[in-house]
Formats: structure tokens, C-alpha cells, sequence
């Protein structure tokens, strides 16, 4: 099993290609952490500590670096920080996740791997969603649609829709490529469609002089003068209905409320909304890859580059405040 990060990770050589190669190349904790040691230092040891690229394995499997002379683990300050649970778990329950289309709720998980409470199933879960999306992570390019779409929650009244509930305001940004196509997409809570947060979403996840385009609110008119090409169109104006002048976020945003329905059954905390959005945002990203050796194998990567995030963390946690918000 080597890794060359040149080249595209190929199945059956990179990463198991079926559940049944899973099994056998994760029989055991030994077998995981050299996985691990791969995925996290591709090029060979690197110290936590001091950043020193000189090491060696002691007799009880840790790494002692050359220079200041820390041992550390290859789990240590990652999703599995001392982990109590086998490693070989931990990966079988990463390859459900991601081998199931849609996910898994923790209902679902705690069911298939037999936890014995349902805190456990939730608690990885959220371990899992907060290691879905780097916080380095590109921006998008090209032709790009932004919009704004209200989820969850119930209406006040009859009639009342979009900002007249008590739903989530999401922002959406999602790549053109070609009439057809979509590319990659980029969500985000915000508390209100102010200035500040509809104009900090798209400088936060859209590269400049891209050409955006969006609805008609005048906040958005500003985008033009801040680097972007910016091509508003007069929804309430047109003969067209909106998710035909923007059919790529109106699209997102559809496909994100059934995922919530059918996946998650509604059953979604406020406080942690954000990483729900980032598990969607993973899957969509990747829902062209057939492969669901490969999705185990991304996020394995990020799970080895993400905060360890303990249960009192988790469950203190109150929804994560983006840059723009």
C-alpha cells in the first residue's frame, strides 16, 4: 500500500475498494495506525512539536522526534485522540458513512455498529463532520451562483414563507460549468441577509473576478465595485421563473432540504447546523465518484489533519460563528 500524492489514489492499492478489502487490510489496531502514519505524514515524520522532519519509532510504537525529543502518537491531536475504541472500529464505521449515498443518521449508526447508546453514534458523527471540510480549503471559481434559501423551522401563519419564519437563513454559492452542470458549492448560516453577511459569504468563499450571479437585492450591488463581475437578475421582473434564472442554487438548495427530510430526519440541532451543512457540502462535492473507497480515503486524510473536538466540546459547542457573520 503506498501513497503518492502525484498521482489519483487508486483502488485495491491506496485505499479498499469493497467492504471485504477493508476487513482484510484493518484486521487489527497495528494495521490502522501505519494506515494512518501514511495519511498523515505522506513524506515522512513530522514533528507536532517543533516541525522537525527527523524521527524514529520506539519499541511501543510511538515517535520520538530527532530534534526535541517529543513522542507523539499518530492519532495524537486528531479526531481519534485517545480513542478507548479499536481503530479498526473507528474505520468500519467511516466506511459506512461513507459508502451510504445519502449518510447515515446517528440512529442509523449507533443500529449498524452496535453501540450501546445513541450519545456514541452522535458524538462520532459530529467528530466525522467536523473533519468533512478543510478550513483551507479553495475558493470557488468561474461562474458562480449565490443565493439565499431559508431551512428547517415551521411558519408563524398561513402564508408566511422565507424570512417571515423561525427557519435558518443558508447562504449559497455554487460553481456554473456549462448550461448543465454544476461544479463545487459552498454553504453557510448566516443570522440575517444584512450587507455584512451576504457580502462577507462571497468574499469568503468566492474568488475574485469571478462573475456572480445573484437575485436582485441591492446589498448584492456592491460586488461589482469589490473585484467581482456581478450580473443581478430582477427575479420578480422576469418572465422566467427564479429557479430557472438561477437554477444552480435553487437545485442546492432543493437536494439540501430532502437530505435533511430523508437523512436526518429534521432531527437537527441549531447550535450545531454549520456541520451539517459541511457534511452535505462534502457529499455534494463528491457525489460524481462512484468509488466509496475513495470518500473513505478523503476524509481518513482530513480526519488525521482535524482537532481531536472531545464529547464535553461537542455538546458545549454553540453554532460556529463564520468569519463573515
Amino acid at each position: 500500500m503506498g501513497f503518492d500524492e502525484r498521482a489519483t489514489p487508486v483502488a485495491g492499492r491506496d485505499y479498499p475498494g469493497t467492504y471485504q478489502q477493508l476487513v482484510a487490510w484493518f484486521p487489527d489496531d497495528q494495521s490502522c495506525v501505519d494506515y494512518l502514519a501514511k495519511l498523515r505524514w505522506p513524506q515522512g515524520f513530522v514533528c507536532p512539536a517543533c516541525s522537525a522532519e527527523q524521527g524514529w519509532r520506539t519499541h511501543r510504537g510511538l515517535w520520538m522526534c530527532q530534534e526535541c525529543g517529543r513522542k507523539t502518537s499518530v492519532t495524537a491531536g486528531t479526531i481519534f485522540h485517545r480513542t478507548r475504541t479499536p481503530l479498526s472500529t473507528w474505520f468500519a464505521a467511516i466506511w459506512f458513512v461513507t459508502a451510504t449515498r445519502n449518510g447515515v443518521s446517528a440512529a442509523n449508526l449507533q443500529q449498524i455498529m452496535g453501540f450501546g447508546s445513541y450519545e456514541t453514534a452522535w458524538a462520532w458523527l459530529h467528530k466525522l463532520r467536523r473533519a468533512m471540510v478543510r478550513p483551507d480549503r479553495d475558493q470557488l471559481l468561474g461562474v458562480v451562483e449565490v443565493d439565499e434559501t431559508w431551512v428547517g423551522g415551521r411558519s408563524h401563519g398561513p402564508g408566511k414563507d422565507g424570512g417571515g419564519t423561525d427557519k435558518t437563513i443558508v447562504m449559497v454559492a455554487v460553481e456554473r460549468r456549462g448550461q448543465h452542470r454544476l461544479g463545487r458549492v459552498r454553504l453557510a448560516s448566516v443570522p440575517s441577509t444584512n450587507k455584512e453577511n451576504l457580502l462577507g459569504f462571497v468574499h469568503r468563499c468566492v474568488a475574485e473576478g469571478s462573475t456572480v450571479h445573484t437575485d436582485g437585492l441591492p446589498t448584492y450591488r456592491h460586488l461589482a465595485d469589490e473585484g467581482y463581475v456581478h450580473k443581478p437578475v430582477n427575479i420578480s421582473a422576469s418572465s422566467a421563473p427564479a429557479h430557472e434564472e438561477l437554477p444552480g442554487v435553487h437545485r442546492v438548495a432543493s437536494l439540501l432540504k430532502r437530505w435533511i427530510e430523508e437523512t436526518l430526519h429534521h432531527g437537527i440541532s441549531g447550535k450545531h447546523f454549520d456541520y451539517y451543512l459541511d457534511e452535505f457540502t462534502f457529499r455534494f462535492n463528491r457525489r460524481t465518484s462512484h468509488r466509496p473507497g475513495l470518500l473513505f480515503y478523503r476524509l481518513l486524510q482530513q480526519a488525521v489533519a482535524a482537532d481531536p473536538h472531545p464529547l464535553s466540546v461537542l455538546t458545549a459547542a454553540e453554532q460556529r460563528k463564520s468569519d463573515f457573520s
